[in-house]
Parts: structure tokens; sequence; C-alpha cells
């Protein structure tokens, strides 16, 4: 199948940026988002013209690495899927592919499709963390969790930091991203004395760099590991419960 790809080109961060237009003749709908930019990246090596610069790392949606904007989607048509799993199966219909870094003014430019997503690593030194005891290990049963709430934590710790959830946000706000960490670490024992003290330190590095949260929901249509609207809701939460709590914690 013949695709048409307009890829976003730029230099560095400072260097105007604009899409050029390549096509691919051999794409196979067994292809990914990720396998297409490489067929692409191969014909334009053996032409001496520089590859479109993406970021990948896993290929298997674990990582997320891989994020870009296809159509004006972050990750794609799919929903709640990376770009990596991705196939043109899922879209047989399509021709055409606009291929963009993750928008955010928060995700400045390195380079063509690559975006430095440090302002996420700075939300998790923040406060995406508990302290606990060093020295020998503990044993497993010695704090015990309830299974729902074990689950739930696990649920919230399946993000993986792609961005696309700030990407799809008009307002390039970060609420699911640190709402996750939040609710993730809340749930478990581990987490709770540092409670009042995370989401202090969360919610205020995340008001440095990301915006304020549009509530429409764009940011759970996208998110490929499936973390709900409640993630939003828990960083007023817990900002709350840190600013009633008479003892700080």
């Amino acid at each position: 199948m013949r695709i048409t790809i307009e890829a976003w080109r730029q230099e560095n961060h400072d260097a105007a940026g604009r899409f050029e237009t390549y096509v691919v003749e051999d794409a196979t709908p067994e292809m990914s988002l990720l396998e297409v930019l490489d067929r692409l990246n191969d014909q334009l090596v053996a032409r001496d013209v520089d590859p479109v610069a993406f970021d990948s790392d896993c290929r298997e949606g674990v990582c997320g690495a891989c994020g870009i904007v296809v159509d004006g989607r972050p990750h794609g048509p799919v929903p709640n899927t990376p770009s990596c799993r991705q196939h043109l199966r899922h879209f047989p219909d399509a021709t055409h592919l606009r291929l963009e870094p993750m928008r955010a003014g928060a995700f400045p430019v390195v380079r063509d499709l690559v975006v430095d997503r440090s302002a996420l690593d700075r939300v998790i030194e923040a406060g995406g963390h508990v302290a606990v005891d060093a020295g020998q290990a503990g044993d497993a049963d010695a704090t015990l969790i309830p299974h729902d709430r074990s689950e739930t934590a696990l649920d919230y710790a399946a993000c993986i930091g792609c961005g696309a959830c700030i990407a799809a946000c008009p307002n390039g706000a970060a609420h699911l991203f640190a709402g996750a960490k939040l609710l993730h670490l809340a749930a478990l024992e581990h987490g709770k004395q540092e409670r009042g003290r995370r989401a202090r330190a969360i919610t205020g590095q995340m008001e440095q760099d990301f915006g304020p949260c549009s509530t429409y929901g764009e940011c759970a249509e996208v998110c490929p590991a499936d973390i709900d609207l409640n993630a939003v809701a828990a960083v007023n939460r817990e900002s709350l419960r840190a600013g009633f709590r008479r003892k700080p914690d």
C-alpha cells in the first residue's frame, strides 16, 4: 500500500519547523506507525537525506517513549493505544498520515518528532516517591495491603509517562499524570506518612510547568494506560486534604 507522510522537520529547538512530504510505496497493513517511519528512514538514508528523528524503546506499549501526534491526535486514531501499537490495519482507508511531535508548552522540540519531556521527570522528583528505612528487606507480609487497594494502586501505577494527556489538553495540563502518581502512592501504607507533603510537592511542581485542567476529559481518551478521570479529581482532593491537615505530614 502507498502511504503519503507529512512529517514535521525541525533541526533543533531554536530553528523554524516545517512539514515535509514523503511517500512510502511498500507499506503493509501489519506495519505499526513506527515501522512505517523505519521504512521511510531507510529510504531517506539511501538517498543521503537526514532521517526523521523520533523516540522509541520497547515498542511494546510499556515505556511511553514513542509518543507522537498522528493526524492531530496524540498517539493516533485508536483510543488508549500508544503510537508503537497503532498499526495501519487499524485505519485501512488511510493513505495520508500527518506526523507531529507532542504539542505542549512544557515539551520543547529537540529535533523533528522528538520532544523534551523532562517536565514530567521534575514532577516525579518533587514527590513521586516514598521514604523507607534502608537496610535488610522486611518480610513480604510484614505490611498487609487489602487486595482491592493493591489493585487500585497498580491501576494508577500503570501510567507510562508518555505525555499524551498533556498534548491532548488544550491547556497543556498534567492533572491526569500527577493524579495517577498521587492515587498510586496514597493507596499504599508505605506512602501514607508523606501523603500531605507529597501532594503539596507534586501539585506545586505541576503548576510551575503545566497549565490548568480544561475539565473536558480529553486526556483520558488518549491515555495508553487507560487512567480514568478519578486521577484528575485526586489532584484537588489531595491538595485540599493537605491544606486542612492541622499537623503537616
